[in-house]
């Protein structure tokens, strides 16, 4: 799915929202279905008023369509203080050690900092760090106390908050009470009886899946040699973004076809297989662009391929298509499990492939195969 990227701007004396995306007429429409969104030429941006009525709207336009960060929705103009975007409740005056707002700032930001240094020194990915501070300053702001004053009664009423007010998924609620426990257990050394907290019934989705026919469309789409590269090594060794846009030349090995998955998710190393066809598709790649650090590099040498483009590849081959389905690029790594399940592969060696932790997150994929669906076919 793609991103809508929001920011604090001021356009013209007015405080406004900045939306940010790669071009997508699916998403232009979405945005010109809010009454008060324009586009500005000087911005190069979609832009609507910060009212909390606005955000509403934004999210309901967008809805299934992108995902927009609930975390995104703080200043980040660093010459004024902190604050909420658009709030869902007036925050009480600081109790923050009766300190003026500039020390409330700077108090924010010293447990951010302090959360951050210890994320990076357990080597937590990226995402999870960014995730993880969000969901902290989130928090924090919501309780205005010092992190000695929160007690849990605190928490239930975030919990709460999260899912009346902001309405947010099961998984990400879980998400940030996850980065609120670590916090305080490692940074403050306080438990918090975390039973009380009440959390979500997980959701159990289906992953989406391709058709052969629809995966072979999307790989063959692109002229590029680049993109057809791309999109036929993430398909044919099911690979997740980040674990492609991390590969090195040196990471194929061609004499045994194998393809090496270093420091994939959970830091573990992983080995697949990789056929002579895709092997001699990366040769004429290599020979075309020949990359200097990374196996697939933006525009200038030794930059990293970033994942907001990869996605655009995928996006624009499905589009040249027509195939009708709101696909993401992680389809594809759905669709490897699949047809592999499909053509008979042991549920177990699927799940060695694909880097799975457990053989439960695996199974997800005996629900929506082929064999499965017509074995148990009903017929009248």
């Amino acid at each position: 799915m793609d991103t809508v990227n929001v920011q604090q701007v001021e356009h013209k004396g007015e405080d406004r929202l900045m939306l940010r995306f790669d071009f997508n007429s699916e998403l232009i429409g979405a945005a010109r279905s809010i009454p008060d969104c324009r586009w500005s030429q000087t911005l190069k941006a979609w832009h609507i008023g910060n009212k909390p009525e606005n955000l509403k709207l934004l999210l309901k336009a967008f809805e299934g369509k992108a995902y927009i960060d609930p975390f995104v929705i703080f200043n980040t103009n660093h010459n004024k203080p902190i604050k909420p975007l658009i709030s869902t409740q007036t925050f009480k005056s600081s109790k923050v050690q009766n300190c003026n707002k500039s020390k409330e700032t700077t108090y924010l930001k010293d447990c951010l900092k302090g959360f951050e240094e210890y994320l990076l020194y357990r080597r937590y990915s990226e995402n999870t760090i960014r995730s993880y501070l969000g969901g902290l300053k989130i928090f924090l702001i919501f309780v205005d106390k010092h992190a000695s004053e929160v007690t849990n009664h605190d928490l239930i009423r975030f919990s709460n908050y999260l899912i009346t007010k902001k309405r947010i998924s099961c998984s990400f609620q879980n998400q940030v009470i996850n980065a609120i426990k670590l916090y305080f257990r490692t940074i403050h050394s306080i438990e918090f009886d975390f039973s009380k907290v009440e959390r979500p019934r997980r959701e159990h989705k289906l992953p989406n899946v391709l058709s052969r026919e629809e995966v072979k469309q999307i790989i063959t789409s692109p002229t590029n040699i680049k993109h057809r590269a791309m999109l036929s090594l993430i398909y044919a060794c099911g690979l997740r973004r980040s674990e492609f846009i991390n590969l090195k030349p040196t990471d194929i090995d061609s004499k045994r076809n194998l393809l090496v998955i270093r420091q994939a998710k959970g830091n573990k190393d992983r080995v697949v297989p990789i056929s002579e066809k895709i092997i001699n598709v990366l040769r004429e790649y290599y020979k075309t662009y020949k990359p200097k650090v990374w196996l697939f590099e933006g525009q200038n040498p030794g930059e990293q391929y970033s994942e907001q483009s990869l996605q655009s590849v995928f996006k624009q081959a499905v589009r040249r298509e027509r195939i009708g389905k709101n696909s993401t690029l992680h389809w594809l790594r759905h669709s490897y499990a699949t047809h592999l399940l499909e053509s008979g592969t042991d549920l177990r060696y699927i799940q060695e492939l694909l880097g799975h932790k457990s053989s439960k997150t695996t199974e997800i994929y005996t629900h929506v195969t082929d064999n499965s669906l017509k074995k148990n076919t009903f017929s009248i």
